[in-house]
């Protein structure tokens, strides 16, 4: 295969994982409201404006996109708000983990585009997690300071 034919398969794994957000956040959308409804629509229009640009990267290489299944399998179906940003936290790492491949691409565009989707789709995913992670991952959390005493005492 040529590295032409390589990037565009890269592509075409990238896009198959757009589809798959889309139809999830589509479900998602239906069954939430408020605040979070507002996040999941902002990352569904988001995906979709990058499933547009992958199926442009595609043609204009001479590949042809692969089209959505008609439906597709979810982890969970999630029944309350909690379960809906957990699955969107899922979602989001599963399209990263699409972007890492495409990032070995040939060409640098298409890697340095694979990069911002991955970075996009990161910090997505931290807006529906509950609590943030620590800033520094694995570092020992510094130890606390020992209650001061009382004033005048």
């Amino acid at each position: 295969m040529t590295a032409a034919g390589d990037d565009v398969e890269k592509l075409g794994k990238a896009l198959a994982a757009e589809h798959a957000v889309l139809f999830a956040y589509g479900l998602l959308g239906a069954r939430t409201s408020g605040r979070l409804r507002d996040r999941m629509s902002a990352a569904y229009d988001a995906h979709r404006a990058r499933r547009d640009q992958l199926r442009s990267y595609i043609t204009s290489r001479g590949g042809r996109p692969v089209e959505p299944e008609a439906s597709y399998q979810l982890p969970f179906i999630p029944s309350n708000a909690t379960l809906a940003a957990d699955l969107a936290v899922q979602l989001e790492a599963g399209v990263t983990a699409a972007y890492l491949e495409l990032a070995a691409a040939q060409d640098v565009k298409l890697r340095r585009y694979a990069a911002l989707a991955m970075q996009e789709s990161v910090t997505r995913s931290y807006a529906f997690r509950a609590a943030q992670p620590a800033a520094f991952p694995g570092m020992p959390q510094p130890a606390t300071p020992p209650a001061s005493p009382p004033p005048g005492g």
